[in-house]
Order: C-alpha cells, then structure tokens, then sequence
C-alpha cells in the first residue's frame, strides 16, 4: 500500500536516468527555472555508466558538417543544438577536461564518392563557413596516414574542418551535475543514485514512482533512460506503435595513425554511422575505429537481464514480426547486419575489419588491429509498428504530465537543446505557478566564449 505524503514531500519534477540527458535537463530546470524540488534517479552508483559513459560511444558532438546521411534540415537543427554543448564546454572547461578539439573530415574515395562530396559542399557551405572541400595534397598535409600508400588511381576528396570536438560525455554528466547541485542551495535537489525504478504509476494529479522498495512521488515525471524509455512508456499505456532494434556498437584501437576523425561517406539507406577513426579521447596514443553495429535483443550492452525487457518493448505481436521483417527484408540493410555481426569474430571478423579500416588508412597492418573488448553501448533505433520502417533520429513519447526520451544518436549532442525543450514541456504540466527563463538558458549556450 502506497504511503500517503503532504503536497510538500513531492517533488516537483523526477527524472528516471541518470545519463547526459538526464543531466542535462536536471541542469536547466536547477538553474533557469523556479522548480523548487528535483529528483535525479539513477540505478548506477554514478551518473553516465552506460551509453553516456566515455566507452561507450563514439565521443563525437556531432554538427552535421561531415555526417553525409543528414539532411540540410537536419543538419541545421543539430548544428544549433551542437553549438550549444559547444559554448557549454568552452565557457565551463577551461582545462579541456571534458573536450578535445581537433580537425575532422570526411572522406570520398572514388570519382562516385568524390562527386557527391562537391554537390554536397556547395549545398552545405553557407551553413558551415569553415568547411573547406580539398583534394589529395591538401588531405596529406593534414592526414598524411589516410594518402600514404594509396595508388594514385584513386581520386580523392574531402570535406574538412578545423571545428571537431571529442567529448567525454561521462564528465559532461558530471559537470551538469555539480553546476546544478553546487550552485542552487536554496533549491532541494536530491540525487538518488543506486536507485533503480521498477514501476511508476499514476496517482490522483501526480505520480508514485517505485524504486527500491520504495515510493518517490512527483508532480510531474521525465524518463531519460534510453532503451529502458520505451519500457516505462508502454507501461504506462504509451507508445504502443513502437518497438526498438537495439544496435550495438563495438570498436578496434590501433597504434596512432590519426590526428583528427576521418568518416568515410555514408552508405545509402542506413541510419547508422559509417566506420570512422579519430584519436582516444584520452589517449591520443591509440586511434579508435569503429563503431559496427551489430543487432542484439537488448536494451543494456553486457547486461543479459535486459533480453526479457527488450522483447517487452517490441511485444510478440503480428505488427512487430511484420515490422522486423519488412526491414530485414532490405538486401543493404539486411547484409549490413549480418557483416556487423560477423566483425566481432575473433581473426575472421578482424581480417573482414580491416578492409573498411584500410579505405581510411591503407598502410594499417593486421596485427596492428585490437579489438576494444569491453567498450561500445546499445544504439536503440525506433521501429514504427504502422508504417513498419526505421524512424531515423531521437524519440520523443508525451503523455499526462510525463515524458519519455528514447536517445539514439545524436542524443548526446543535442543533449542542451532536448534538456530546453523538455524544460518547456514540463513547465507547461506544472502550471502557471512556474517558469522558466527560456531566453536567459539560449542566450548563456550560445554567446561565443
């Protein structure tokens, strides 16, 4: 039986998650906003242990620049939501703690490629002035690695930047958490980490959260907790038209042989990043390459309790097994799988790696390949149960007085800006009684610092 609690021990607002955007929206509603009692709920001991922790994605804040699936739509959109994480760090990480700034650049080999590459330079270079189109010489001034031993037939094309940035997503957590926690001691802000919630449910005009054992109520609830997102969210009675293909990353180190992030152009069809290698975000020393992206029925990467949950969320239904099969049933995206799957095989799954590696840095050598056992996280990619199709992007589930945030890539980069919209969001569940300094949060993200 549910305790019953004075309105004063509720909390205003419960965010169920603990990674970067949990963190993220826990920072805006602490600093620009009167909510006046927050809860931060997090199964791990600390916040960022899964996909938002260092190794567990590609460390990448990414501005649509050189991220040929993108849209010139899309692209604007996380260029705007980029650049705020972008001024985040700059004004707030002076010792380059959380950042590392280098060059990046995709890259086209191939008259095929190369041709693409042009046409997208000119759509794409009013929105990234700094973007530069160079060809061979230039690429090996700046990457000598990715022209050394390459024949001369092949041409070769690239878009290039001075504007990348690596993030540790992990300590980017952490800063949102002491700039919320340290600086409001007029606020209650409890961080119930080691938490784990097993049910929330409504409650008259809030909700009864269970964690522990134990009841926490609020007013007004957001879950930021990933795959796990959706989860809640059908539990509930929401999101019943989509299932998750939980896509899980893995990565191979190799001597440095890299000085920035070098993509190569995007495959057609796939929502998924084409394999890329920059430096260790830190350990320059070592050159990350990856990520693949095989399919496995998780929600959590190296956590098998969560089989069970996966198959909650898609649901043994006719639409799932409908929907799952409409997708696999594409020839690209169906080989693109079955290659993933198989890179993660020792000897053979290097020897087919290399390959992908090579057409980045050609003069790599097999033995200098190693896998990175125990890094990459879990990709959950929307399946749309009506039009049984891959919905490209981040997922967004709004219910009474509740929201859901199902973060595929780029989650993370646009973190800051997902944290301003909820913050409207739940504003507007709480009433008219609270505010939130909208125009104070966009101004202090995006002044140049």
């Amino acid at each position: 039986m549910v305790e019953t609690k004075n309105i004063q021990d509720i909390y205003d607002v419960a965010i169920i998650g603990g990674g970067v955007c949990g963190t993220a929206l826990l920072y805006s509603l602490s600093n620009y906003t009167n909510v006046g009692k927050i809860a931060l709920i997090e199964k791990n001991a600390e916040v960022a242990l899964v996909n938002s922790k260092y190794s567990s994605n590609s460390q990448t804040l990414h501005f649509g620049d050189i991220e040929t699936n993108y849209s010139l739509e899309k692209a604007t959109r996380v260029n705007e939501a980029a650049t705020m994480v972008k001024q985040y760090v700059l004004k707030h990480d002076p010792n380059q703690e959380i950042y590392t700034k280098y060059h990046k650049m995709v890259l086209a080999v191939g008259e095929e490629e190369a041709d693409f590459l042009r046409e997208r330079y000119e759509t794409f270079k009013d929105l990234f002035p700094d973007l530069k189109l160079i060809e061979r010489k230039e690429i090996a001034e700046v990457e000598p690695h990715v022209v050394e031993g390459r024949t001369q037939a092949d041409e070769l094309v690239a878009l290039s930047t001075p504007d990348g940035y690596a993030i540790d997503y992990q300590r980017l957590s952490q800063s949102f958490v002491s700039r919320s926690v340290g600086q409001n001691p007029e606020k209650v802000i409890d961080l119930m980490m080691g938490t784990k919630v097993s049910a929330i449910a409504p409650k008259d005009d809030h909700y009864v959260i269970t964690a522990n054992g134990k009841t926490i109520e609020a007013k007004a609830v957001a879950v930021t907790s990933g795959a796990h997102s959706l989860l809640f969210a059908k539990s509930l009675g929401y999101g019943q038209d989509y299932a998750l293909l939980s896509a899980a990353g893995s990565f191979y180190f190799a001597p440095a042989s890299l000085k920035g992030k070098v993509y190569m152009v995007q495959m057609k069809k796939l929502p998924f990043a084409a394999i890329h290698g920059d430096p260790e975000v830190h350990d320059a020393s070592q050159t990350r390459f990856g990520p693949t992206a095989k399919v496995l029925p998780m929600l959590e990467r190296h956590q098998y309790g969560t089989i069970f949950e996966y198959f909650k969320t898609a649901g043994l239904s006719w639409d799932a097994f409908r929907s799952f099969f409409a997708i696999l049933s594409d020839l690209t995206i169906l080989g693109y799988m079955i290659m993933n799957f198989i890179y993660d095989f020792p000897v053979v799954g290097k020897f087919l790696f290399i390959r992908k590696v090579r057409k980045i840095v050609p003069s790599i050598r097999f033995k200098d390949l190693k896998f990175a056992r125990g890094y990459g996280g879990i990709r959950p990619q929307i399946v749309n149960l009506r039009s049984r199709k891959l919905e490209m992007g981040e997922a967004k589930i709004l219910g009474e007085n509740i929201l859901f945030n199902i973060t595929p890539s780029p989650g993370a980069s646009t973190c800051l800006k997902t944290a301003e919209e909820d913050t409207r969001r739940l504003i507007t569940f709480l009433g008219k009684d609270y505010w939130f300094d909208q125009a104070g949060f966009v101004a202090d993200l995006t002044a140049e610092h």
